[in-house]
């Protein structure tokens, strides 16, 4: 099925309203009552129930339309809001020594201070007596050489996945930094449910942490560890096989600080954590894996014909390899979209890529209205949507596609060139610096590590062997990726531009990209100018 323009304009305004409304929400400092954000729901219905209403004119409908999903939007975001934080730790627990009940859910860290992991609680007691505390915890266990357990002499245990432990532990409400432009710490255990913080009490006086079992609770979390500790043994040289680790089980901790700032210099930071990009890749290939073996047998394809069983197929096993790599916001967020486009697809709906764009933004932000708080988010739609508009990507089945190798790589190198240029003043407003050598970087890393180092490192599982491959070919782009990096000037640092300077900039690199002429598209360079 197709829109008309009226349909798609006032589609894309109901989904605007609901992404504005949930913005709106989260410049709150304090919350209201959670009657008040009910009441807002309540108009919400009241005021779209107008707008369906054929006797008003339309105009006022699309207006109804965007205030009532606004409306919603702000109502639905606070009342999550309050229910999330009823289960905040109560003050009068911090800095207690409480003896709790576990499972490890997470992959375990272990780093030079001690091991870090998530605790699933069971139970907990304050000198003998129940206590109430979240359901997650972010645990830290300190060695001995720390400030933190002065005089432990045992050393740490292996702790796995999926192990039932009791420890005594003191914890704290979560607490970050308020360093403007630094990492989020709060928002980030907010995200993923985590309501305190805390470290395990292991000193000479204190009880001994209890191994109590080994369940099956969290497999996925349990194989993830033992394929980790697979590649570390395969691989002699810890660089790569943290940088491995990172791409086949999403453990980006693996990696050395020395070669986060390798990859940040040189804007292929994405390239090895699990992004969007290693997902919708592997959506596309298990989709010309499912579409080219479906087509063999004749009795599947009268049961489902083979392009819809190879569309739901690569977002399905891309889905699985998201959470066998960790299920983190930013692949929760590309499975999102990609079951979003799957389903208009095989519902025979073709609408116009705007409101495909926006029905996306809408539906990951109703999933997780905090990502409107992350720059990965803004960094990620900004970068479809100027695909979308320049017929890079276009969703409509009619756009330009590049035949032959040579067309392809010309077509790459022209989407790469794109997104640098449109993103480069977005990048500036959120980290007030931009990789100089990123263009030239990611030309090289993109389909290095997409086509060889990503695939050959999961097939690594099955054939271990190929772990050694992969850190071949990871050693050469390093190297080069290393030499790009001491360049005297790979990147740019600037004070961070206000906001609208930063608006204007993000426009003037849109414009540069549109397919427009020349003389229009220079119209964009004085907008960046101011960002500069």
């Amino acid at each position: 099925s197709t829109l008309s323009p009226g349909q798609a304009r006032n589609g894309f305004l109901a989904l605007l309203g609901w992404v504005l409304g949930s913005a709106l929400q989260l410049q709150q400092t304090d919350l209201f009552a959670w009657p008040i954000y009910m009441a807002f729901v309540l108009l919400a219905l009241v005021g779209y129930t107008l707008a369906a209403s054929k006797t008003i004119a339309v105009d006022r409908r699309m207006g109804l339309a965007l205030v009532a999903l606004a409306l919603l939007g702000f109502g639905a975001t606070g009342l999550r809001a309050n229910a999330y934080r009823a289960d905040a730790l109560n003050p009068a627990l911090e800095g207690r020594d409480l003896r709790v009940t576990g499972v490890v859910a997470n992959l375990p860290q272990r780093n030079e201070a001690g091991l870090r992991f998530r605790l699933q609680v069971e139970s907990a007691t304050l000198d003998g007596q129940s206590a109430r505390v979240p359901a997650r915890v972010d645990v830290a266990w300190y060695g001995e050489s720390t400030l933190f357990a002065p005089g432990m002499n045992r050393p740490l245990p292996n702790v796995q996945a999926g192990e039932r432990w009791e420890m005594t532990l003191r914890l704290k409400a979560p607490h970050g930094a308020r360093n403007p432009l630094g990492f989020d710490y709060e928002l980030w255990l907010w995200e993923q449910g985590v309501q305190a913080t805390g470290y395990v009490r292991a000193g000479a006086k204190d009880a001994a942490p209890q191994r109590l079992a080994q369940t099956w609770r969290y497999p996925v979390a349990w194989a993830r560890q033992a394929v980790r500790e697979r590649i570390n043994a395969q691989v002699a040289q810890r660089q790569t096989a943290g940088v491995l680790a990172a791409l086949v089980v999403g453990d980006q901790a693996a990696i050395e600080r020395a070669d986060w700032d390798v990859f940040r210099a040189t804007g292929v930071a994405h390239l090895v954590s699990i992004s969007g990009l290693h997902i919708t890749m592997f959506a596309w290939g298990a989709a010309l894996l499912v579409g080219w073996l479906w087509r063999r047998s004749g009795a599947l394809c009268t049961v489902l014909p083979a392009p819809q069983a190879a569309l739901l197929g690569g977002v399905l096993l891309a889905s699985g390899y998201a959470v066998f790599s960790g299920w983190g916001v930013p692949a929760q967020r590309t499975c999102l979209m990609l079951a979003t486009v799957a389903l208009l697809r095989l519902s025979g709906a073709r609408w116009p890529w705007t409101m495909v764009w926006m029905l996306a933004c809408a539906v990951v932000v109703a999933f997780d209205p905090w990502a409107l708080l992350q720059s990965g988010f803004w960094l990620s739609f900004v970068a479809v949507g100027v695909l979308f508009a320049t017929d890079s990507g276009a969703y409509n089945d009619h756009s330009t596609r590049a035949n032959g190798l040579k067309g392809k790589l010309l077509s790459g190198l022209r989407e790469q060139w794109v997104i640098t240029v449109a993103l480069t003043p977005l990048t500036l407003l959120l980290f007030g610096q931009v990789s100089v050598v990123g263009l030239a970087a990611n030309a090289l890393a993109i389909p290095w590590v997409t086509l060889v180092v990503t695939p050959l490192a999961m097939a690594g599982v099955l054939l271990p062997w190929l772990w050694d491959v992969a850190a071949g070919a990871l050693g050469w782009l390093l190297a080069y990726l290393q030499w790009l990096a001491s360049w005297p000037w790979a990147v740019v640092t600037v004070a961070v531009p206000p906001l609208w300077v930063a608006v204007a900039g993000v426009l003037g690199g849109v414009v540069l990209v549109l397919p427009w002429q020349w003389s229009i598209r220079l119209l964009g360079v004085p907008l960046l100018l101011p960002v500069l």
